[in-house]
Parts: C-alpha cells; sequence; structure tokens
C-alpha cells in the first residue's frame, strides 16, 4: 500500500524478522517483503545438503529408501524402520533400514537392521515388544523385540511358484541394536496366494492375544497368536468393499476414539498400487468394528488417509506414550518413485503425524495433522493479524526461507488462491474454490516435472465435502521437495512432491471476491540434521 501524495516508509519487527512495506491511500497489491536476520540463517552444517534434500523429514543418507516398517516405541525411543537397498538409488533387493528418535523429529540412523537369506529378501512388516515373553526368544526381565516380515524368494517368483511370499521373525535382545531370525522361519506358510504380505502385528489386551493383519492380493487376512510363532487364520475381508485398482498392500488396524463422545470405532488402513484417485499409490481406509478375529464395516464409499499424490504405505507405531496413534507415510509414488531428480539417495518419509477419529455430517472421517513435537522447529519470521483482499487483489509477500517453512492462516470459507514462486517463474499454486467445495493443488509448473509424464501433468484436484465450517484453517509445511497441506486440522490432508529449480521466494494470496485473512503466520523450519 502507498499514500497518494508521497511515499512514507513503515519499519515494524516482527520476532527475528524485519518487515517492509509502504502504504498508498487507493488500495491495490500489497508487496511484504521479510529480510533476513541473525536468528534465521541457513543452517550452518553440510550434511544433508544435496540438491533437494528434506532438511527436517527423514531421508536415509544415501541410496534407495521405499515403505516403513516396523514403527515401535519402547523405553523412550521411537524406531523407524524402512524398506532399504544400501546398493544402488533405484528399488533392488529390499533390507530394513534402521533409524531411531526421541521426538519424532530428530533422527539418528543407525546400521542395517535386516538382510536378505536363503529364503528370500526382507519385505515390509512391523515390530512388537514382547513384554511378556510369549514368544519364549526372551525373558521377562529382558523381552525381546520381535520384528515380523514378509520374506519374498525373488527365484521362486521367477520360477513360476506363486507361493514365493511367506512370513518370517527375527528378535532382537538389546532393544533394537542386533537381530536375529528365528531358526523356524517362516512362521506363516502360503498356501499358493501370489501376494501374501505385510503383516502388522499388534498385542490385543481385550482379548489377550497377539493379532495380525496382512493382505494377499485383494483382500485382507486376520490371524491370532498366543506367542507370536503359531498363527491361527481367523477371517478375511475387503474382496468385494473398498478400492480395487491394483494391489492390496501394507495394511494396519487400530481403535480410536470419536472425537466430543465416548464412542470407539476400529480403523483398518489399506494401502493400494495402481488405484488411487491421482493416479499410481494411495491408502485408503475403512471404519469399523473389529472384535480380535474379523473386521465390520458399514462404510459404502471410498475413504482415502491423504488426498495428494505422494503419501503411501503408512502404518502407525505400536506402544506409544499416551496411546497416541502416530502414522507415518513413504513420501512417494509408485508411478515415477524410481525416477525423481534426486543424487545419492531416493526418497523421504512424510512428516509424522497423529491420527484422530471424527464424525463430521453424521460420516466417520479420519484427521491427520502433524505431531505437536513439530511446533518446537518453527521459528516465527512474520505475523499479521489481518489482510482484507478485495476481488482479484493481490498480496505478494517476500521471502527467502519459503522452500523450509510452515504457513498457517485462516481464511473465510470462500475462494482463495495461494501461489508459490521464485525468480526463474516456478510455480506451485494451490486452489480452493468454495462454490464447487474442491480443494486443488497444481505442480505442472513448479520446477523440474519432465522426468515422467504423469508427474505434472494434470491438476490434483479433490472433492471436500467435509468442509462445513464458515472460516477455513490452513497449515501448509514446504521442505526442499514436498509439500504438506492440512486443512481444518486434517479432516484433508495433501501431499505432494515437487522440485522447483530454485526455492521459492514469493507466496501470493489473492481471491476472486471478497476474503478475508487472519492470523497469517510464516516460520522458519529449522533443519534437523
Amino acid at each position: 500500500m502507498k499514500f497518494t501524495n508521497k511515499i512514507l516508509p513503515f519499519y515494524f519487527v516482527f520476532g527475528a524478522s524485519l518487515l517492509l512495506f509502504s502504504c498508498k491511500k487507493e488500495v491495490q497489491n500489497e508487496v511484504i517483503s521479510i529480510a533476513s536476520s541473525e536468528k534465521i540463517k541457513p543452517d550452518s552444517t553440510v550434511q544433508y545438503k544435496e540438491p533437494f534434500r528434506p532438511q527436517f523429514h527423514f531421508s536415509p543418507e544415501k541410496k534407495w529408501m521405499n515403505d516403513p516398517n516396523g514403527m515401535v516405541f519402547y523405553k523412550g525411543i521411537y524406531h523407524l524402520f524402512y524398506q532399504y537397498y544400501p546398493d544402488d538409488i533405484v528399488w533392488g533387493p529390499m533390507h530394513w533400514g534402521h533409524a531411531t528418535s526421541t521426538d519424532l523429529i530428530h533422527w539418528t540412523n543407525k546400521k542395517i537392521a535386516l538382510f536378505p537369506d536363503k529364503l528370500g529378501m526382507i519385505f515390509s512388516g512391523s515390530a512388537v515388544v514382547d513384554l511378556k515373553n510369549t514368544s519364549g526368544l526372551g525373558t521377562k526381565e529382558n523381552p525381546p523385540m520381535i520384528a515380523i516380515f514378509t520374506y519374498h524368494d525373488m527365484e521362486g517368483e521367477k520360477a513360476g511358484r506363486t507361493n514365493y511370499q511367506t512370513q518370517g521373525l527375527a528378535y532382537s535382545l538389546d532393544e533394537g541394536e542386533t537381530w536375529m531370525k528365528y531358526n523356524g522361519n517362516p512362521i506363516v506358510k502360503n498356501s499358493g496366494l501370489k501376494d501374501f504380505r505385510d503383516p502388522k502385528v499388534f498385542w490385543n489386551p481385550d482379548t489377550n492375544l497377539w493379532n495380525m493383519v496382512l493382505v494377499a492380493g485383494d483382500h485382507a487376512k486376520f490371524y491370532t497368536s498366543k506367542n507370536l510363532i503359531s498363527w491361527t487364520l481367523e477371517s478375511e475381508f475387503g474382496k468385494n468393499i473398498g478400492a480395487h485398482g491394483g494391489v492390496w498392500e501394507c495394511p494396519d488396524i487400530f481403535k480410536l476414539k470419536v472425537a466430543g463422545s465416548n464412542e470407539e470405532k476400529w480403523v483398518l488402513l489399506i494401502s493400494i498400487n495402481p488405484g488411487a484417485p491421482l493416479g499410481g499409490s494411495g491408502t485408503q481406509y475403512f471404519v469399523g468394528d473389529y472384535d480380535g478375529k474379523s473386521f465390520k464395516t458399514n462404510q459404502k464409499d471410498i475413504k482415502w488417509i491423504d488426498n495428494g499424490a505422494d503419501n503411501y504405505a503408512g502404518v502407525t507405531y505400536n506402544n506409544t506414550p499416551d496411546n497416541k496413534r502416530i502414522f507415518i507415510g513413504w513420501m512417494s509414488n509408485w508411478s515415477y518413485a524410481r525416477d525423481t531428480p534426486t543424487k545419492n539417495w531416493r526418497s523421504a518419509m512424510t512428516l509424522p503425524r497423529e491420527l484422530l477419529l471424527a464424525k463430521i455430517n453424521g460420516d466417520y472421517v479420519l484427521k491427520n495433522t502433524p505431531v505437536e513435537q513439530f511446533k518446537k522447529q518453527e521459528i516465527v519470521a512474520f505475523t499479521k493479524d489481518e489482510i482484507i483482499l478485495k476481488p482479484n487483489q493481490k498480496t505478494t509477500i517476500e521471502y527467502p526461507y519459503l522452500n523450509q517453512s510452515a504457513v498457517q492462516l485462516n481464511a473465510k470459507n470462500e475462494n482463495l488462491k495461494l501461489v508459490f514462486s521464485n525468480e526463474v517463474k516456478d510455480s506451485l499454486v494451490i486452489n480452493y474454490d468454495a462454490k464447487l467445495k474442491t480443494f486443488s493443488v497444481d505442480r505442472s509448473h513448479s520446477g523440474i516435472v519432465n522426468f515422467e509424464k504423469s508427474f505434472g501433468e494434470k491438476i490434483h484436484k479433490t472433492k471436500t465435502p467435509n468442509i462445513t465450517t464458515e472460516t477455513i484453517d490452513y497449515q501448509i509445511i514446504v521442505d526442499w521437495s514436498s509439500i504438506e497441506i492440512f486443512l481444518n486440522g486434517g479432516v484433508y490432508s495433501f501431499t505432494e512432491q515437487i522440485f522447483p529449480n530454485k526455492p521459492y521466494t514469493k507466496l501470493s494470496i489473492q481471491s476472486d471476491r471478497n476474503q478475508e485473512i487472519k492470523n497469517l503466520t510464516i516460520s522458519k523450519i529449522k533443519g534437523i540434521w
């Protein structure tokens, strides 16, 4: 804004940042520049600084990573295992990589936990702590950590056998540092199913039994056990319900209380590839009831935990403090995962998210939002209580660290367009259409998009009928090669990879009608490496 008679500069200090702008009597497009300060200089460490390297998401030191595995909390440590190939940046013979954290934000890389053996490669699975030593593989004083995973016999697959996937067990007596394979593997054999994998195991206090869910091509199978070694098939679910555009993968099941009530429901996660709404990979969920043996639901429509293109194979932690349900997904999509323009390493995980169950319009909705610990990473650079936009007026905020930032605002439930851009005219466009009740992310001009045809060829648009409030809370988190968006505390979330040619330095906010923006905050996110 500027005065018509004379331009007068005004300086305002917001936290650690300097805001410079000038005012004009007649309202026009506004430019707000946030200057850097000593407190928000780029991180000084040299580690993890390759182009597009995430600064506050987990990624391996080097080489290929995909699905999160074996997520378990024990003695103050969050363990994250993951599908890992240590010899290349494309998928290969799978191992279990390993990292640990005390806060779900800062990670320590550990040595490889599980290696392929004569039974096959080590595919996805889960981990538990056998506190009562039901397996007999440890002692009550030193309970074993148990990993149950899928063996994939590549030679058996090449030979045309259908039973090339079985379930194996490994155990650790030093809290996950070193692992031994069970000498009776496989613990669950395969009677001839082509896809038979990804066991999620947990202790069910309602039945005092271990429960397992795994997937078999187009459905899920539920098992029970007293000792984690001998398993009984109890039921099947899903052949005629849910999305079936591809193979079912990476199941998970857990109980949540419905917000604002005493009602409890069970949630079943199923990843699918291909068959997601935006193409390639995605994770659907079902809300229903589970008695420890079989899962049932009255759900008719297909629900997705994330409405972006890049959140796949996500599962939740066992044993979390306060029974919080913490989710991490693989931040990629099999349509182009092997082709993204990174060197030395490939793939990252989503931010850890807390899952909550709500009832909106009489329907169950699984919300997900970044864990509360993430707030400690934010350094507030700019705040503005209110921005009043007239039709087609644009406010542009210039900030050198938008590619490592969190943007939060509250807006009227009216049309709103947000554009992240840079000096070489890359642009990432976020758009909400209140009349059509749709939200979209357009990354077609976001930077490097030509490494695979489907990556940037279309706008990613989602119907948002569960946006029922008069105002909408936006939480937008941008890292060097990703954006995560959460609306109304995670009623909808959107996760997308991006590869800008240069960091984004401008954020424009505009609407084609009167719009009120309140409580706008921009923060730099401290790097974790």
